[in-house]
């Protein structure tokens, strides 16, 4: 591929999921990434369906195409995508938020459910996504599209509309340098992976402090959370954390108390009060953005992905 229609920048979820979008519409593409896709923040997620982490009001009907999109992926082990009951639960009395009333298997916890000191809590299904094993399927279906992917990273977003008529900036964290975005944040979350001891349902905390706690089963592992640390960037494990993390899931699943660990994951979220998902000229060409995700990103990728779409060939490019 000499010159691309249209050149996505980054190779995370939101990334990849839209480079397939416009791919398999029949747009040449190429993506360009600094990290390879198992360094990306995407594959250090845990990562459960479920708005998180972002206020937007677009978010509804994002989140609701994405949601379909998992599930009819959910099954096939190539995918790594499963839906998964399970409970969540909030330590205040609180009523579910309306996305999680409408899910499959959807009912209120009783008391005897919850756990001790959560007040409140409710029960669904819902796709939890084995991230490697997801971003590694999605890179396969680009390149049955057609589309490539570059281990380049993109000096700044005039390179790249000048690489191609078309540049989609789906850089996440490093959308605010590269903007430059200074409303964008990190938020650092990390996570401990270790061997599943038979689980198969999920817990959430509904929690959005630095704190929550959950564990999510993906076959022969579990991840086990979480953090969310504003401003934080550095990216090696924090033993402490891990120990800490391990400790509130035991309270929650005695059967984690001994789980090997296999081994730890550390990300950042790319925070913004909303999600930009917008097109703009840049000279000759023109950009889309798609950054900004918060916590969200697995959650709003093929939503996003097919609002890229649709600025793109809406706008008679690529």
């Amino acid at each position: 591929m000499s010159r691309p229609d249209v050149l996505v920048i980054g190779a995370g979820v939101s990334g990849l999921t839209t480079a397939v979008c416009l791919a398999e519409a029949g747009l040449a593409v190429r993506v360009h990434t600094r990290h390879p896709l198992q360094q990306t923040t995407s594959c250090s997620a845990g990562a459960i369906w479920g708005p998180y982490l972002v206020a937007d009001d677009r978010i509804a009907g994002w989140s609701e195409q994405t949601r379909v999109a998992l599930g009819e992926l959910a099954g096939d082990d190539a995918t790594g995508v499963r839906l998964v009951h399970g409970l969540e639960a909030s330590r205040a009395s609180m009523p579910p938020p309306g996305w999680a009333a409408v899910l499959d298997g959807f009912r209120p916890a009783t008391g005897t459910d919850l756990p001790d000191g959560y007040a409140s809590g409710w029960w669904y299904t819902a796709p939890v996504v084995d991230m490697p094993v997801y971003l590694s399927y999605l890179a396969a279906r680009l390149a049955d599209a057609g589309g490539t992917v570059a281990l380049s990273p993109v000096a700044s977003l005039a390179q790249a509309v000048a690489l191609a008529p078309v540049a989609v900036n789906c850089a996440g964290a490093g959308a605010r340098d590269l903007v430059p975005d200074p409303a964008l944040t990190p938020t650092r979350g990390q996570l401990v992976m270790v061997e599943n001891p038979g689980l198969d349902q999920f817990f959430v905390e509904h929690d959005e402090s630095t704190a929550p706690t959950y564990y999510l089963p993906q076959g022969g592992h579990v991840a086990l959370g979480g953090s969310a640390e504003p401003g934080r960037t550095d990216l090696a494990p924090d033993p402490a954390l891990a120990d800490a993390i391990r400790r509130r899931c035991a309270v929650l699943e005695p059967s984690l108390r001994r789980a090997r660990v296999l081994t730890h994951r550390v990300g950042l979220r790319p925070s913004r009060g909303r999600v930009r998902l917008e097109r703009t000229p840049v000279g000759a060409g023109h950009l889309v953005h798609n950054y900004g995700h918060g916590g969200s990103g697995v959650t709003l990728s093929w939503g996003c992905a097919r609002e890229v779409l649709r600025l793109v060939t809406g706008a008679g490019l690529g």
